[in-house]
């Protein structure tokens, strides 16, 4: 299961408001850094055939089977820390990440 937490919510249903399309956002992994892995979030303009489903605070969450194993369980945050701002993922299956924070490892 995945899931947002309200401000991540409120923040996809804004930004797939302004695009005036989507059905909502696609999270998954990709080889990359590293520790191997990577997220990789885009918003999503049609369900695929393979697509696993969740909901999660009004909005559909769609990931690809081979990502699932890696991020099952993840909570997907949206935060405002200073002059930044962005998604934060908190995956209980990472065993570690690298320094940079933008691979980890399960």
């Amino acid at each position: 299961m995945i899931k947002l937490t309200e401000s991540a919510a409120k923040h996809v249903q804004s930004f797939l408001a302004k695009r005036g399309k989507g059905v909502g956002v696609r999270l998954g992994v990709r080889t990359s850094g590293c520790s191997g892995l990577a997220y990789k979030l885009e918003f999503a303009d049609s369900v695929n055939p393979d697509d696993v489903r969740f909901e999660s605070q009004g909005v559909t969450v769609l990931v690809d089977p081979k990502s699932l194993q890696f991020i099952d369980g993840t909570e997907l945050d949206y935060t405002r820390e200073g002059l930044n701002e962005g998604f934060k993922f908190r995956n209980p299956n990472v065993k570690d990440e690298c320094g940079c924070g933008e691979s980890f490892n399960v």
